[in-house]
């Protein structure tokens, strides 16, 4: 019997909903300390711990979401799919939860509800590759139970023999995976992180559901060129504290903070002139009584040491609008600081 080991997003979402979280030193300092014991191991602390906080904000998505990764490291399931769900519910254009929601119904042996929510993760976020990843897992897993049935019917079968020693062939069998550790409050690509398992500090996640394929190991990638200084973890790193702080300054209306964030030579839309654009963008975060901005499934792209790119999802919505749709920041180093020289919404 092969074993089905899907991908969780955690790290991904919980830099992603910074700008969900309180604004207040203390509410931000309350979460890091959770957030602190989790990756310590000390997952009954945390727990207590965000419990605590989520008594005083309850709509906080980040902790929420923190919550429902320890309680399905927990093996407390139900519990962890009710929070998914709510999650699902109060902010459904985020594919992460669905994704999450997907591995949990699998590790169920769930498959038609695990793909139900598969597709939904696809139609909220279509370029989310781990939930396209994941779907695949779940279709080999449908395939090799109606191989499995026909040989039953049938033992001389030989077609159905070959395709179910192809899908073994491609996806072979693994011990099953807990949670794997990852650190939450650090984001990567649309890259999930499965559940459970010894700590191992990796932008994703993933539980492992029962009997099924695992997917074919990822082709190494290709070396960076010469020229061009490779990825480092702490460059990505660093480009993903800048966005959390980034959309944490915006949902708070600080203009001065958020401003902050823009290189010297920013160029704006329609080469207006900066002193403008910086008054327009003054009155458009003073209007609103209430701001929520999200930057979810970051994808980072490091040209050299100076000079990045991320692409994002980003959901905006204030007491009179609510919009959503994918933007590019290209981002410079200064100092030791990244700015947002340009950005640009994608079609």
């Amino acid at each position: 019997m092969t074993i089905l080991r899907m991908k969780t997003a955690l790290a991904l979402l919980l830099i992603a909903l910074g700008g969900a979280v309180c604004g207040t030193a203390f509410a931000a300092d309350d979460y890091q300390e959770a957030s602190r014991l989790y990756k310590d191991g000390k997952r009954a602390d945390a727990l207590d711990r965000v419990n605590a906080y989520l008594a005083q904000h309850a709509k906080d998505a980040r902790a929420r979401f923190l919550k429902g990764v320890i309680l399905a490291e927990q093996n407390k399931n139900t519990e962890a799919i009710a929070v998914f769900n709510e999650l699902t519910e109060d902010y459904p254009e985020l594919p992460e939860p669905y994704n999450n929601l997907a591995v949990l119904y699998a590790n169920q042996g769930d498959y038609e509800k695990a793909r139900k929510a598969l597709e939904m993760a696809i139609r909220t976020h279509p370029s989310y590759a781990v939930a396209h990843e994941n779907l695949g897992d779940i279709y080999a897993t449908l395939a090799s139970q109606a191989y499995d049935k026909a040989l039953q019917l049938d033992s001389n079968n030989a077609t159905a023999r070959k395709k179910l020693a192809l899908i073994k062939e491609l996806v072979p069998p693994k011990p099953a995976a807990t949670l794997a550790k990852s650190e939450p409050d650090k984001a990567a690509p649309a890259k999930p992180s499965p559940e459970a398992a010894k700590p191992a500090p990796e932008p994703s996640k993933s539980v492992a559901p029962k009997p099924a394929p695992e997917p074919p190991k990822a082709v190494p990638a290709k070396p960076a060129a010469a020229d061009k200084a490779p990825p480092t973890a702490d460059a990505e790193d660093s480009v993903l504290k800048m966005l959390e702080a980034w959309t944490q300054a915006w949902s708070s209306n600080d203009a001065d903070g958020y401003l902050a964030f823009y290189a010297p030579d920013f160029q704006t839309p329609n080469s207006e002139p900066r002193a403008q654009w910086e008054q327009s963008r003054r009155e458009r975060l003073a209007k609103p009584k209430k701001i929520h901005v999200i930057a979810s499934s970051p994808r980072i792209k490091i040209t050299d040491n100076n000079h990045a790119t991320v692409t994002f999802r980003q959901s905006y919505s204030s007491d009179s609008l609510k919009t959503s749709g994918n933007k590019t920041l290209h981002l410079v180093r200064n100092a030791e600081r990244w700015l947002i020289q340009q950005e640009t919404i994608d079609k």
